[in-house]
């Protein structure tokens, strides 16, 4: 983590489990971001005590409300980051929000896939397209230099249900809808790594673990990673990337994760 420069970083989902331990060790790091940009849905409501109390002795810890399934709510959260940003573009757009419900292949329903697919997938491409302007702002203020989190990046949140290719996530959850969102999610990825090169942005999928939160706890068996181990382990990915890293899909340990 000791490699990883970052300005200014936005993680949604920020209220528990992943996204606020990413943004906890953000503000712990030697040289903390000048902006961390924290991101749920009700950031005066009790799910958001944590990031509350963060804020409280952070200056530099902004809570923004977002709804990632409401393009009005995105594109909001987007004009106040730029407000704050004054001009400066944004480092790293870590999509994180996601959710799941338990259903199996027999039990699966139309509008559990919807929401699924629209929360986990649809949310993470508006997302880059409403804050590509302060990406591109961020790329172009490094110019020549090569893709990295330093310049500019964006970090959909994946898992191993979404890789097509390996059993392990089918073998952990069989849950259709999360993991259907998931390979889609990778293939969004993919598209934007391709899309947004261009621009000196690099995109990336990550798999965090099968980590202790309260999504993953509720399939019935005990994860093996705790927040903060992942977060380090995923921070030391994030300050590694470099240009043949973009359109990829690794794990919490920097490990390629196939397709």
């Amino acid at each position: 983590m000791a490699g990883l420069r970052v300005c200014s970083v936005l993680v949604t989902g920020a209220n528990r489990g992943i996204g606020v331990g990413l943004v906890r060790q953000f503000l712990g790091m030697p040289s903390p971001p000048a902006w961390v940009f924290a991101a749920c849905r009700d950031p005066k409501g009790q799910r958001a005590q944590k990031l509350l109390n963060l804020a409280s002795k952070h200056p530099n810890l902004v809570i923004i409300p977002l709804e990632v399934t409401e393009p009005a709510s995105i594109k909001a959260a987007a004009a106040r980051v730029g407000e704050h940003l004054a001009g400066s573009g944004l480092n790293l757009l870590i999509n994180n929000a996601g959710i799941t419900k338990l259903n199996s292949l027999d039990t699966e329903m139309l509008e559990n896939m919807t929401q699924i697919y629209t929360t986990n997938t649809v949310g993470p491409l508006l997302l880059g397209q409403a804050f590509l302007p302060l990406l591109k702002k961020a790329a172009q203020g490094s110019p020549g230099s090569a893709l990295s989190c330093s310049k500019a990046v964006i970090i959909n949140m994946s898992s191993y249900g979404g890789s097509i290719a390996s059993p392990s996530g089918w073998d952990l959850m069989q849950i259709v809808s999360y993991c259907c969102s998931k390979a889609a999610l990778n293939m969004l990825t993919k598209c934007q790594s391709l899309g947004y090169r261009e621009h000196g942005i690099l995109c990336a999928a990550l798999h965090p673990g099968w980590v202790q939160t309260n999504m993953r706890g509720s399939i019935g068996q005990t994860p093996a990673v705790t927040v903060d181990a992942s977060v380090r382990r995923m921070l030391n990915v994030l300050s590694s990337l470099t240009e043949k890293d973009t359109g990829t899909f690794l794990d919490w340990q920097g490990k390629v994760v196939p397709w």
